[in-house]
């Protein structure tokens, strides 16, 4: 398993628009949103500024592209092309292909959180303790599993051709409802009652508790859970349902 581990990882480095669309493009939101109120000026509800707030929005969407997007297409494309069935023929076990798949995306996230973290620092003098960015960027690379078992199961669900439509889908109304494009505070009453209950929304919220010096309310925690059990659970069953057809 470590060897296909290693070979995911080489294909995902050697794939530029991935790299960019994983690692940069959150950082480039990033800068032009924290434009947009002012780097200093306070977001609504809570007490960040704008660059705080918006820069674990963009590390959280960074990691979120990187195991959702890079897992969902890559496994869908390989089942269409017979990868998986000749990896059945080896000695990896089912699993181990769904693990690789997981850690590969996990490491590659990393990146995308740590650069979001260094250009507001660097540019937008963002400041937090020690303890506090190394909490940060713990915490949302954890949390970035959820994603990657989505991922999988989205991979094991759609074809070769409809994975990417179904994969965007989910992708941009998790990260718009979800509140890390624009503060869930700003949408109206009965759109924010959804976004409460929304992995994207108690995915940041573990971000924001950290800089807030707080403790994570139990609620976004459970709501993770819950949905990684859902996810990897049905990713499971997807998979088990392609080996019998296989």
């Amino acid at each position: 398993m470590n060897s296909l581990i290693k070979l995911e990882l080489l294909r995902a480095l050697r794939n530029r628009k991935f790299l960019f669309f994983s690692v940069i493009y959150p950082s480039v939101i990033f800068l032009l949103a924290s434009n947009q109120s002012g780097t200093n000026g306070k977001v609504d509800g809570t007490g960040l500024t704008v660059a705080a707030y918006v820069m674990v929005s963009m590390a959280s969407f960074g990691a979120l592209t990187a195991v959702l997007m890079g897992n969902s297409e890559r496994i869908a494309k390989e089942r269409e092309g017979g990868w998986v069935r000749q990896l059945r023929l080896t000695t990896l076990p089912g699993r181990g292909y769904v693990l690789a798949k997981t850690a590969s995306a996990a490491v590659i996230s990393l990146p995308s959180i740590v650069v979001v973290f260094l250009v507001a620092a660097a540019v937008k003098d963002v400041r937090l303790d020690a303890w506090q960015w190394l909490a940060l960027t713990g915490a949302i690379w954890a949390g970035s599993l959820v994603f990657a078992a989505l991922g999988v199961a989205i991979g094991y669900l759609a074809s070769g051709d409809a994975v990417r439509p179904i994969t965007m889908i989910i992708y941009f109304g998790l990260s718009i409802l979800g509140g890390l494009w624009f503060p869930s505070s700003s949408f109206p009453t009965w759109l924010q009652d959804i976004a409460n209950w929304l992995p994207t929304h108690a995915y940041a919220a573990l971000g924001r508790a950290i800089e807030e010096s707080q403790a994570p309310h139990a609620q976004d925690i459970a709501i993770l859970v819950a949905f990684f059990l859902l996810f990897s659970g049905g990713a499971a069953w997807l998979y088990r349902k392609d080996t019998l057809k296989a």
